[in-house]
């Protein structure tokens, strides 16, 4: 058996540009690169209520899917920074894991894509695409279309990614009542 043949794999997968289950960051990671300035992370879970769900998913518009949810306070020295929420959501088929930053006001400062599972659409990762979700909460212009532009061929991971997104935003609105 050729030795070289499952090199030849990765290399001709890494040339082609589609990545399949690939890790971009640790939730550790993504914390840095989302607040680079925070001297202190401190972990907060986060349980909704019955009535809380009920304001996600109208300040959201999507359903809010889940009670439980898992949060990172930032801090510099004593101040808080704001906030990490970690999610996952289905691309076409399979979960696209990723952290949202959102500031101490409950304004979207970051969105990183830690882990991307699909064959298409991995697009999503792009700077600039991500770009559009700063400075936005649950009602501002957080839809596709709607203040947040389409990519061709990652569609579902667009409107999926984008969704998560504006849920959490407004489970930061509903919590800490921003």
């Amino acid at each position: 058996m050729n030795q070289l043949a499952p090199l030849s794999l990765v290399l001709l997968a890494t040339a082609s540009g589609n990545a399949l289950a690939t890790q971009y960051l640790s939730p550790e990671q993504a914390q840095q690169v989302i607040f680079p300035e925070a001297t202190l992370f401190k972990a907060q879970p986060v349980q909704l209520t019955l009535d809380q769900m009920k304001q996600v998913e109208k300040l959201a518009a999507v359903p809010a899917r889940s009670v439980s949810w898992r949060v990172v306070q930032a801090y510099k020295d004593d101040k808080l920074l704001g906030y990490i929420f970690f999610d996952d959501v289905i691309g076409k088929f399979e979960l696209i894991s990723y952290a949202v930053g959102l500031q101490a006001d409950g304004l979207v400062r970051q969105v990183e894509i830690m882990a991307y599972r699909e064959s298409h659409g991995f697009e999503i990762r792009n700077a600039n695409w991500r770009k559009q979700f700063i400075g936005k909460n649950a009602g501002a212009g957080m839809q596709i279309g709607d203040g947040i532009a389409n990519i061709s061929g990652a569609t579902l991971s667009c409107s999926h990614v984008t969704d998560g997104v504006r849920r959490i935003a407004a489970i930061v609105q509903v919590l800490y009542k921003k």
